[in-house]
């Protein structure tokens, strides 16, 4: 499936919005999906992180982690038919293999706008304060745009490069050696 890794999405909203909660990101990163979601959802725990933290200051991480996981899921739990998926879960536990990283596809705007609200208000009922729940939305959704392939190149396509570093002049834009216009613009020799 074409998309973004949930966890790559977290790991970049968090550097840009709240750098110090970076350390507990990556203790999270060596879990699998499921048990991030169930530790950062807090199910049969008091203390869903572990380690007093919670207490302390309302987090963008968990914020963030449980919305994309959930649109995730939503996403691509209806494109599964429902009993496949219990099948799956039950075959899961069977052979207790870690399932593999929750992914975004590209999202419509109108998916985006869903998802924005959802940080938001998700945002807010943890305690984050209003416009700093709007500057997590935003981050999140900006995560999510820049993510998806530009809808110019065809599939597969190199994307082009930019100018070069350190020259002050877009590609294609005179950088030529010096008398080495064009012909409308030579003079006479």
């Amino acid at each position: 499936m074409n998309g973004r890794r949930v966890r790559d999405i977290v790991s970049d909203v968090v550097a840009k919005v709240a750098p110090e909660e970076i350390v507990m990101v990556e203790g999270l990163l060596a879990l699998d999906d499921a048990a991030v979601v169930q530790r950062l959802s807090g199910r049969g725990r008091r203390d869903p992180l572990g380690f007093g933290v919670t207490e302390v200051a309302a987090l963008v991480t968990p914020v963030v982690w449980l919305v994309l996981a959930q649109v995730s899921s939503t996403i691509v739990g209806a494109a599964v038919e429902g009993a496949g998926r219990r099948t799956g879960r039950w075959l899961w536990r069977l052979v207790r293999r870690p399932q593999p990283p929750a992914v975004l596809p590209p999202l419509d705007r109108a998916q985006l706008a869903g998802v924005h609200q959802r940080v938001v208000e998700a945002a807010v009922r943890r305690g984050v304060a209003a416009e700093r729940a709007g500057e997590v939305a935003d981050a999140v959704v900006a995560a999510l745009v820049l993510a998806e392939p530009d809808p110019l190149l065809p599939p597969g396509a190199p994307e082009m490069p930019g100018p070069p570093e350190g020259t002050g002049v877009p590609e294609g834009a005179g950088g030529g050696p010096a008398g080495a216009g064009d012909a409308a613009t030579d003079g006479p020799r």
